[in-house]
């Protein structure tokens, strides 16, 4: 995803200004380290539910303030650096939009995508 080109379309909307005073953006990547004890990893297979995100996302689009809400999530194998996981959210007030993307993330996380990490035989 073109973050920069994804904010300026939300910007180009003639209501944008109306509604809009902060965009947050996670950007999610590929670690070359696992969470669970540290150690080297070559790749992660990643499987997401776009169903289920497409769910979460318009779930999360009804809570007060939030204007619009943009997901990618990349599947397939993926290796350290590679972009994972995109969530955009634009809303009123910092109040609203920073509980939104905090839960949002943690659910698709919790909910929608599955991943295997493939370790470094070296």
């Amino acid at each position: 995803m073109d973050i920069s080109k994804r904010i300026a379309e939300l910007k180009a909307r003639a209501d944008f200004s109306n509604h809009v005073g902060m965009i947050l953006v996670h950007n999610g990547t590929v670690r070359a380290w696992s969470r669970a004890d540290r150690s080297k990893v070559s790749a992660i297979e990643v499987i997401p539910d776009y169903d289920r995100i497409n769910q979460l996302r318009n779930e999360f689009l009804q809570h007060n303030g939030i204007y619009d809400i943009i997901v990618e999530a990349k599947s397939g194998t993926l290796k350290p650096g590679d972009d994972l996981l995109f969530i955009i959210v634009a809303g009123d007030i910092r109040e609203h939009v920073k509980p939104v993307l905090a839960e949002l993330l943690d659910r698709i996380k919790l909910e929608a995508v599955s991943k295997r990490e493939l370790r470094s035989t070296t």
